[in-house]
């Protein structure tokens, strides 16, 4: 097993530079701790993990199946008051609040599928964008329950230290992107999710004619993007130790969507280079003179992504360093004359 695992990784990983970039793009999130001792940076990018699973659980329903959905903050904001409700009424610990929270967000993303299953295009975003808003006025209306414009206050963290919330929101974003690209890679032989997500983005009426039953699997797009989403939002409300209204705003869900076209949509780690370029971009511009205007700052850099990069930074660079073979379609570094795998000429 380990032999067959090393032959993968010799002939599967290292060939391939984006891939080689990936895993030391992740083991540097690893070190960095015993790099950085400070708790300002860690704090960022520890946010950063989360609002990764965030980002890319949104690329997995919108961008992979084509459901869009302008509303996802919906799981985020049910996984978070799901969690931080179940603390102040039950005293149960963050190790339970969690799952449970997530669990809370998935039943969120059936919930909303039910009544969009028949709708497509701007009527699906419309229908999404309406549910965050109405349980925000849920929130408002029972402030008694839920503390209204405070919030619920008070919630455990997740450990004692910044170091060990900082590790606990990694390792959890690295497993939970691992799945969601596992689901998502059209490629794969063992899981065929992916390759039927994207047959109804592509076009519904011919996967349904195919035999494909489009309900479901739209049904479990849904549901994994909310659990995932619900994942990052129980994960939120315990690290700054408060659930309120902001979980829920429309500001939250469009920050997600604007993460995944910077990155680069329908690739899951673009979804994750645009939170780690964008976000801690952005907070460390707040501490510099022109930390007024990083709201200014932010759309210049999108927009000009978006004209000379429009299928976002992270494919863009894929696209410079990575071909694909024409006869076998198997991916190559840029620079090799010809396949490493049936020789045919790359150029």
């Amino acid at each position: 097993m380990l032999r067959r695992l090393l032959k993968d990784f010799q002939f599967g990983v290292l060939p391939v530079p984006g891939r080689v970039i990936a895993i030391v793009f992740f083991v540097a999130l690893f070190i960095f701790p015993l790099i950085v001792q400070s708790s300002y940076y860690l704090r960022v990018f520890t946010f950063a993990s989360i609002y990764a699973i965030f980002a890319v659980s949104w690329d997995l329903l919108s961008g992979y199946s084509g459901q869009a959905n302008f509303g996802h903050a919906l799981f985020f904001g049910v996984a978070a008051y799901g969690s931080a409700l179940l603390h102040k009424y039950l005293g149960w610990q963050p190790v339970v609040t969690i799952p449970l929270g997530a669990l809370a967000g998935t039943l969120a993303g059936v919930v909303t599928c039910i009544p969009a299953l028949r709708l497509r295009g701007p009527y699906l975003s419309l229908l999404t964008l309406a549910f965050p808003i109405m349980l925000l006025g849920l929130v408002f209306a029972f402030k008694d329950v839920t503390g209204g414009e405070q919030g619920i206050m008070g919630l455990p963290r997740l450990a004692a230290t910044v170091t060990g919330e900082y590790y606990i929101c990694l390792l959890v974003m690295t497993v939970s992107i691992l799945i969601m690209w596992k689901l998502s890679d059209a490629g794969s032989k063992y899981v065929r999710t992916g390759l039927i997500f994207h047959a109804i983005r592509e076009d519904e009426i011919a996967a349904r004619a195919t035999g494909i039953n489009t309900i479901r699997y739209k049904i479990l797009a849904f549901a994994v993007g909310g659990l995932f989403a619900g994942i990052a939002g129980a994960l939120f409300t315990h690290v700054i130790r408060v659930a309120g209204p902001s979980t829920l705003a429309m500001t939250m869900s469009f920050q997600a969507i604007i993460w995944v076209v910077f990155g680069g949509i329908v690739s899951i780690y673009g979804a994750v280079v645009g939170v780690y370029t964008l976000y801690p971009l952005v907070e460390f511009l707040r501490r510099t003179p022109i930390g007024e205007y990083r709201l200014l700052v932010l759309p210049v850099i999108v927009i000009l992504i978006l004209l000379f990069m429009p299928e976002g930074l992270a494919v863009w660079i894929r696209d410079k360093i990575e071909t694909e073979c024409p006869r076998c379609k198997l991916t190559n570094a840029s620079w090799r004359g010809e396949c490493r795998a049936c020789s045919a000429p790359l150029h």
